[in-house]
């Protein structure tokens, strides 16, 4: 679970290092600033909540709606999240470093690596999907 955590605490850190030793001048307040919104950004706090594999499928399945298994610290989830804007808490999202079966799922679908985001819809499977595909299927 930490692992989640680590890219945006290690961001966080720099943001309060540039505030102490910049003495609140607007210049290292806004690269301060800057870093705080990338923490934010980064952090499992930016995507809809987890829930795990065996759930999400069942959920999806009933609201006919795409899972998206991610990773914290992917920069192309966070892409696609960014992208899908309000939409994005309509579909069900994974993180498969919670959720063993998850990162298996992955697997099996992108020759033995845990590349993300990948994006299931029924039968239809497809590996950092253009954020456009996804926000059709969403509505």
């Amino acid at each position: 679970m930490w692992r989640s955590w680590l890219p945006s605490t290690a961001i966080l850190g720099v943001a309060v290092l540039v505030l102490v030793t910049g003495s609140f001048a607007p210049a290292p307040t806004l690269v301060a600033v800057v870093l705080l919104v990338l923490a934010w950004v980064g952090s499992p706090l930016f995507f809809p909540r987890h829930v795990d594999d065996t759930s999400a499928r069942r959920d999806a399945a009933a609201r006919g709606v795409p899972i998206v298994y991610w990773r914290p610290g992917c920069a192309f989830c966070t892409r696609l999240r960014a992208a899908l804007g309000t939409r994005a808490g309509r579909a069900v999202w994974v993180n498969i470093r919670l959720d063993p079966d998850a990162a298996a799922r992955v697997r099996s679908v992108n020759e033995g690596n845990e590349t993300v985001p990948t994006v299931f819809v029924g039968d239809t499977v497809r590996t950092n999907p253009e954020p456009r595909w996804v926000r059709e299927l969403l509505g």
